[in-house]
């Protein structure tokens, strides 16, 4: 449970309980925002706001948790203390979280445009400011911005960025989506947080029960019509810049498309769930309780996306967790925990996701004015959702200098 990502999805029976260390305590008294709270963190030999960094939290179950935010920003979680960094180079860190991370995007977004008001009146410092957000963090901070430059708001924001964030959408499998649908009788979180606001406006394709087909949830498609009626992106930043936890190569991760990945045979619950592959009728999951008719389904002409490159989460083992916890000494195979979440062409905004061409293109082939960003930079491999890693993190810190 330590390798638990940014914040993120979680697939267990409920909010985690993890010990995380205690953070730094803020430089100023934590600020109280709509829908959230901001912590600020001052530049290392300062004392007061200066050249503000404002980093919004993603996805996950109940509200932000600031030791989570920053064991995986910069302590024991990351290989690399971003936080640590970024206040040496004479930025000062704030961090906003939620009191419901699950929330829609648009409401999150409130608490992000409180924060940037209140460091515009208060920093000493006149030049632009750096936003921007892990995971959903990106879009939530993304919709702040935009909708600012639209209500003709200043920002002073001189530089945007996002980290593995879901620009084109998230994926997660249906088979997955199924399970969750499944076991809700005796586990009803991951159907929760599948069904979520922020997670209906996410997720690329959403299976809001057992029975329905994937489709685009409304609130999705209300969420993209919103954003693109406020203009789609921030146009006064002088930067706009990603990076990826997926690599860029076009090489698929190590799920082998079409093969079983999930499996129990055991009385009274048999589950069987298979990794994406393309065609007209897949089986992605046998879902079967006692003695009833088995659960079967199938999607039609999905790419397969499971096993392209992207941001890592591991939806396979929660699953599997969950099994084990839910019948105690059921013996589950599971063969690739992780599978894809964020593909890299959608953290870097440069290909939607409906074939198999646009996930597996070789995106360090492509002009960076395919993309909606002005930069970005993918893993070398395909890591961790939101991991911090040290090419990530530099490539940031180097973009983030105003001079």
């Amino acid at each position: 449970m330590a390798s638990i990502p940014i914040q993120n999805w979680s697939l267990t029976h409920g909010p985690t309980q993890i010990p995380y260390p205690e953070s730094p305590a803020p430089s100023e008294p934590e600020w109280p925002v709509p829908y959230g709270w901001a912590r600020v963190y001052y530049a290392t030999g300062q004392d007061h706001l200066t050249r503000p960094a404002i980093m919004a939290d993603g996805f996950g179950f109940d509200a932000s948790d600031p030791d989570e935010l920053w064991y995986f920003g910069d302590g024991a979680g990351a290989e690399f203390p971003f936080f640590t960094r970024l206040r040496d180079s004479g930025f000062d860190l704030i961090l906003v979280g939620y009191n419901r991370r699950g929330a829609r995007i648009q409401d999150n977004a409130i608490a992000v445009m409180a924060t940037i008001a209140r460091a515009r009146a208060t920093r000493s410092d006149p030049r632009g400011m750096v936003v921007g957000g892990f995971s959903m963090g990106g879009l939530v901070t993304r919709y702040a911005l935009t909708k600012m430059e639209y209500d003709e708001e200043q920002h002073d924001t001189a530089v945007y960025f996002s980290y593995d964030s879901p620009h084109r959408g998230a994926w997660i499998p249906i088979s997955i989506q199924a399970f969750a649908h499944f076991v809700q009788p005796f586990a009803s979180e991951p159907s929760k947080q599948i069904n979520s606001p922020a997670s209906r406006q996410l997720l690329w394709l959403h299976k809001p029960d057992l029975i329905s087909l994937p489709r685009e949830d409304p609130l999705r498609t209300g969420f993209l019509a919103e954003l693109a009626g406020y203009g789609d992106w921030p146009r006064r930043p002088r930067l706009r810049v990603a990076v990826a936890n997926g690599s860029g190569d076009g090489q698929r991760n190590q799920l082998e498309p079409g093969v079983p990945n999930l499996e129990t045979e055991s009385e009274p619950l048999g589950v069987k769930l298979w990794v994406q592959d393309a065609g007209p009728r897949f089986k992605v999951a046998e879902l079967r309780l006692g003695d009833f008719y088995p659960n079967l389904i199938y999607t039609s002409d999905l790419p397969r996306i499971d096993s392209a490159p992207g941001g890592m989460y591991p939806f396979f083992g929660y699953a599997a967790e969950n099994l084990r916890k839910m019948i105690p000494g059921l013996e589950v195979r599971c063969v690739w925990e992780s599978v894809d979440f964020v593909p890299s062409v959608s953290a870097v905004s440069i290909r939607d996701l409906r074939t198999d061409d646009d996930l597996y293109v070789n995106i360090g082939q492509l002009p960076v004015s395919d993309s909606d960003l002005d930069d970005f930079r993918c893993s070398r491999t395909s890591t961790r959702h939101t991991h911090m890693t040290v090419d990530l993190g530099e490539f940031l810190l180097s973009q983030f200098r105003l001079e």
